[in-house]
């Protein structure tokens, strides 16, 4: 992971916090899949269309590595609710839809700062609700669903899991991948990996200005970690980065759903930093970390 660090590094890109959102997405897009494996070959990968929170039309990418995956997981991108979409996160849905041998529904929710919180919460649920609901006419069973996401996607996957629990909707799993859980960025491991270890803490702050208010980040639909109540929501896989600002509330997320009584299996990766299962090319890690998702998910998916 320092090598990598050291690379990037001396690619002197400029940081997101100095650009405009526009620039900053280009930005992302064009070194996203860099470190990514290959986009690994699927059976079948569409372009659809699913209604988001006020009922616009979103754009949607069905992953499907078999002809007889059942199981489907939404997946929600990460980039600080600001940036990226379904090309940045095309090869990790690939890979995940691989070792699972299951479907893939990646949402291309609203960004920000055009569409600010809650829009993309919004959209997520109503993604979601629509794969339970209408879902089977597409060719996904109701049955099989789970949510999940990296970073920012994380967050919006733990929130959609707190919906789906208070709306009735059986989910086989969360699938919280470097999430963010707490309101204002406020933990050790915000101060200890505020700098020189990928996502800084000025750009940390960067994204939430775009998303958020400052007075309402204490909701929970931003920072999960604020629930009131955790029983009942789906069982949970959480994968961590040790070097991560956000590391400390992702083991606190996890703290508290098992507190709550639901199932949780976690993986915390020494050495590696937020964002690794992205660096699949260069990293085990990465690769290991992959597989361990994809396995735990194909058994969340079995009857």
């Amino acid at each position: 992971m320092a090598s990598v660090l050291d690379r990037i590094q001396r690619a002197r890109r400029p940081p997101f916090h100095t650009m405009t959102p526009q620039q900053a997405r280009v930005a992302y897009a064009t070194a996203a899949e860099v470190l990514d494996l290959p986009r690994a070959a699927m059976h079948e990968v569409e372009d659809l269309q699913v209604p988001g929170g006020d009922g616009t039309p979103l754009a949607a990418r069905r992953y499907r590595p078999t002809p007889d995956a059942r199981g489907t997981l939404l997946y929600l991108h990460g980039g600080g609710f600001t940036i990226g979409g379904l090309e940045t996160h095309d090869s990790l849905c690939r890979q995940l839809a691989l070792l699972a041998d299951a479907q893939m529904l990646a949402l291309d929710y609203r960004l920000a700062p055009e569409h600010r919180f809650p829009t993309a919460v919004d959209d997520t649920w109503a993604a979601l609700r629509w794969l339970h609901e209408a879902g089977r006419q597409q060719g996904f069973d109701p049955q099989r669903i789970a949510v999940g996401g990296d970073s920012a996607g994380g967050t919006l996957a733990a929130v959609a899991a707190i919906h789906a629990r208070d709306h009735g909707l059986a989910l086989r799993a969360q699938v919280l991948i470097t999430p963010g859980t707490t309101a204002h960025a406020d933990t050790a491991s915000h101060r200890l990996f505020a700098n020189g270890f990928l996502l800084d803490a000025t750009t940390i702050e960067w994204f939430f200005e775009q998303y958020i208010e400052r007075s309402q980040r204490s909701d929970w639909r931003f920072a999960p970690l604020n629930a009131d109540d955790l029983e009942g929501v789906a069982p949970a896989l959480v994968l961590l980065a040790e070097c991560d600002p956000l590391v400390d509330e992702g083991i606190a997320y996890a703290d508290r759903l098992r507190a709550a009584g639901v199932e949780v299996g976690m993986d915390l990766v020494r050495g590696m930093t937020h964002d690794f299962i992205k660096m699949g090319r260069v990293l085990d890690e990465a690769r290991q970390a992959q597989a361990w998702l994809g396995a735990e998910l194909k058994k969340a998916f079995e009857p």
